[in-house]
């Protein structure tokens, strides 16, 4: 069930931004991860939804804090809405289903746009971004990334000690920003809407114990309007049984 949107108050990898807190080798293009956890958000939006647009230019606003380590945030366009006159290009079927599913297993009733989503707790009131993304949790697991070659990439995952054999998940998204819209229906019809954090592309890695490295490729860039657009790639570690952040980061190169 869709419910009503509420207004929003106040597998190898590529990306442009990269943490402050973690440290980056220029010559092999890799970052390893701090002691702290970067939280995670996640805003399910569509171009095909009024109330989204306020919701995507809050998510813009966290570029900075992202781009100084303090944020992984991630825009998944989800496909519900394409019905009433608009097909949102950057929708898919697979984002709509990770919504399904942290709403299950946050035991809401519904789904709806926008929701917003900190380290796979649905967030009802995200007040200012500051107060949201603030953190000093420490983090439950470790990330050292690297680019292996183009569209290769390596992750080396090891969670905290005290976790034993506690199982995780994975996954890996890419992003990118300063994509324009100009939508010619539907109930956005005449505006032209600006996405940053734009998932293009979404992978589970699976479910694991202990530490492991794990390699995998993305998908070339992706272009859709001649232009290239600034991109990030975000490795995700969640506790397999409640989704709750171990750990994020983001690699450029």
């Amino acid at each position: 069930m869709i419910a009503s949107r509420p207004t929003l108050i106040s597998i190898a990898l590529s990306a442009v931004f990269l943490p402050a807190s973690a440290v980056f080798s220029m010559e092999s293009c890799s970052v390893k991860s701090s002691n702290t956890l970067t939280p995670v958000v996640e805003l399910y939006t569509s171009e095909g939804c009024s109330s989204c647009p306020p919701a995507d230019a809050w998510l813009s606003t966290l570029k900075m804090a992202h781009k100084e380590g303090k944020v992984v945030a991630q825009a998944f366009h989800v496909n519900y809405w394409d019905y009433i006159g608009w097909k949102d290009r950057f929708a898919a079927p697979i984002y709509t289903q990770r919504q399904r599913e942290l709403s299950a297993r946050t035991r809401l009733n519904s789904i709806y746009t926008p929701q917003i989503a900190k380290n796979g707790i649905t967030v009802r009131d995200v007040g200012g971004s500051s107060a949201l993304i603030a953190t000093k949790e420490t983090a439950q697991a470790s990330i050292a990334l690297k680019q292996l070659e183009a569209n290769r990439f390596e992750a080396a995952i090891e969670p905290a000690a005290h976790l034993g054999a506690t199982p995780w998940t994975a996954y890996f998204t890419v992003t990118e920003h300063e994509h324009l819209s100009k939508v010619t229906a539907g109930e956005n019809k005449g505006e032209t809407l600006t996405n940053d954090f734009v998932v293009r592309q979404y992978v589970p890695l699976g479910q694991f114990s202990g530490a492991q490295t794990l390699k995998f490729s993305s998908l070339a860039p992706t272009i859709t309007s001649g232009k290239t657009h600034p991109r990030q790639i975000n490795v995700v570690i969640t506790d397999a049984k409640t989704g709750r952040t171990m750990q994020a980061i983001s690699l450029g190169c």
